[in-house]
């Protein structure tokens, strides 16, 4: 079953991310941070700052013309005690268009011992077909 509060934060989480608000997204990722993504058969592992820089990155392009985030949540996994699995899919409406591919964000979220949950680790595969998302299916 999952967490209350997992549920109102990850209800924050996605509005600050729909934002794109930086400042806000620094609290959210842990100093401990690791992630791996998928970009074009390209396999890269990073950490917090380098995190900070792409998410800024996209957080720009994303305010640009006010383009608008589409972030769709596919599945919640409880993996243990105080350790939650998020399964988003993010892309962006430029001039009010989907675009065609989206990012698939593997995301796992700890609650620490102030009671705050951060996102620890990641796992990222960018360019998806958007329409490979209705094929995504757990049993």
């Amino acid at each position: 079953m999952e967490d209350s509060s997992f549920r109102k934060f990850l209800n924050s989480y996605l509005d600050v991310w729909r934002n794109s608000s930086l400042t806000e997204l620094k609290d959210i990722i842990s100093k401990d941070y690791k992630a791996r993504e998928i970009s074009n058969g390209e396999l890269v592992d990073f950490g917090y700052e380098e995190a900070i820089t792409g998410w800024e990155q996209g957080f720009n392009f994303a305010k640009q013309e006010d383009n608008k985030w589409d972030l769709n949540e596919e599945a919640i996994i409880p993996l243990r005690q105080d350790e939650i699995m998020a399964i988003l899919s993010a892309t962006l409406i430029i001039d009010g268009k989907k675009l065609e591919n989206v990012s698939i964000f593997f995301q796992t979220f700890k609650r620490n011992e102030n009671n705050d949950w951060k996102l620890i680790r990641s796992y990222i595969e960018a360019g998806v077909p958007n329409a490979n998302l209705k094929k995504l299916q757990f049993n």
